[in-house]
């Protein structure tokens, strides 16, 4: 190691150990490069979690049959449609919570907070009913063979069923990385995925007094886990732990803050039913060909999903940071965290296509040995990632929006990168066109390219440092 790498480490190690620790929560003055460091750690460390329990979570399945896999995928394009409605109130949520961090008023993110939450409650409720009573006609009509529907419905019904803790993990999440506690909500992930991976196994395959439930055991740890990690924010926020305290005098409906959420959510509710109904349509397209093609293709968004996450804590932070920085009434320093932090997320995603260029095929096959599921997986890693440096910057910028609480302008993109191109473009290549699998690869790289060119164009003309929250 040079003289220079070793000042560097030294420099940063200090900074890395704060960030985890979480010991600092306001971002709107100082080193923007540092700024972006601090926040970005404990979000990438979180979302590596996330993404590591991704792929521990299908090598498990990938082990029991071809037709569980495609039952995750299957059941995880539907369940995004319905977290849509918690997305974006999540969304809301950071944006208003950074805001009122920003601008010194912490009683006005506690009330933000608690009735994100009570939102959040309402919205898990109903679709845990409605999942749970319906599992099976839900992968019938996301086009599932009669095989399939009856291995896999059991992990449908309780992931939908128990979606409550999946929803308010991520949800009051959002709070924190609003509050700029980005640390805790790394710790609870880290808590969430560490018993989701030692339980799956125990669940999956079975162990001791504990029967094999097959691939329902992923939907049962993936519930204990979850519901436990949610068990340990809600006593972060009552003790304190965080800059934002709840008590039990707090937790009373106040309509016109839960008004004012719906409405700043609302853009973040269509941005992401626009892109999740496409996503499932284009899951639809692929049942089309065949459970080991399907396979191949969830297997791959697994994978992706490794460093799509850590990228998505970098885009986090965008938003944390725009979001603070506009309540402190310095727009400038918002927008040049942004710019910053897509030329850090780009480089990372530049190495990272590299990699999946070179050894797709490798990588899909330490899932899975079945050819065509091979074939398929590794076509789709390779096709996807040759648009990954513009994910970067699309996620960023898209995210900065979000952090600013202009939802409507990613809503506009992603109607038409994805309804007005994605889904007719897929669907005459890989139908009409008879190019099968590969047009819908082709077809998500497209979107996301050219989500991102208008992204940034929009981004660059700065209305969104006039929207109010």
């Amino acid at each position: 190691m040079t003289s220079s790498n070793t000042r560097t480490y030294k420099k940063l190690f200090p900074y890395f150990i704060q960030a985890i620790r979480g010991k600092e929560n306001n971002f709107t003055t100082g080193s923007i490069r540092k700024a972006i460091f601090m926040l970005s750690i404990p979000m990438i460390l979180e979302m590596m979690m996330e993404s590591i329990f991704a792929i521990v979570d299908i090598a498990y399945v990938s082990q029991v049959s071809v037709n569980a896999v495609a039952t995750i995928g299957l059941t995880e394009s539907v369940i995004t449609l319905v977290y849509a409605v918690g997305i974006g109130l999540s969304m809301a949520a950071t944006a208003v919570v950074a805001r009122r961090i920003g601008a010194g008023n912490i009683q006005g993110a506690k009330e933000a907070a608690v009735q994100a939450i009570i939102l959040g409650v309402l919205v898990a409720v109903v679709v845990g009913i409605v999942g749970f009573l319906f599992a099976k006609e839900i992968l019938m009509l996301m086009g599932a063979e009669s095989a399939l529907i009856a291995e896999g419905y059991g992990y449908t019904q309780l992931l939908l069923g128990g979606n409550i803790t999946i929803l308010l993990l991520f949800l009051i999440n959002a709070i924190f990385r609003g509050a700029g506690n980005a640390s805790v909500a790394m710790w609870t992930l880290v808590l969430s995925n560490g018993l989701n991976i030692v339980l799956d196994p125990i669940f999956i395959f079975g162990w001791g007094p504990i029967p094999e439930y097959g691939v329902m055991g992923a939907a049962i740890a993936t519930n204990i886990g979850r519901g436990s990690a949610v068990l340990f924010q809600l006593l972060i926020l009552l003790c304190g732990w965080s800059v934002i305290q709840i008590k039990a005098k707090d937790i009373v409906i106040k309509f016109k803050v839960m008004l004012h959420l719906v409405q700043v959510s609302l853009g973040g509710i269509a941005q992401f039913l626009i892109g999740t109904s496409s996503w499932i349509f284009l899951m639809r397209i692929m049942s089309e060909f065949g459970s080991e093609v399907l396979a191949g293709y969830t297997i791959a968004i697994r994978v992706m999903l490794f460093t799509l996450m850590p990228s998505w804590g970098m885009s986090n932070a965008a938003a944390t940071l725009v979001g603070q920085n506009l309540g402190a009434k310095q727009p400038e320093r918002a927008e040049t965290s942004v710019w910053k932090t897509g030329k850090y997320n780009a480089f990372f995603m530049g190495i990272v296509s590299l990699v999946y260029l070179i050894f797709a095929y490798d990588i899909v096959g330490w899932f899975n040995e079945n050819t065509v599921v091979v074939q398929n997986g590794g076509l789709c890693l390779q096709i996807i990632a040759l648009g990954y440096i513009f994910y970067a910057y699309g996620m960023v910028v898209t995210q900065a929006f979000n952090g600013a609480g202009d939802t409507g302008t990613p809503t506009k993109i992603n109607l038409i990168a994805f309804w007005m191109f994605q889904l007719p473009f897929a669907y005459l290549t890989a139908v009409t066109f008879k190019m099968g699998a590969v047009g819908v690869f082709i077809a998500i790289t497209a979107a996301e390219v050219l989500l991102a060119i208008i992204a940034m164009v929009w981004f660059k003309k700065g209305n969104w440092k006039r929207i109010e929250v």
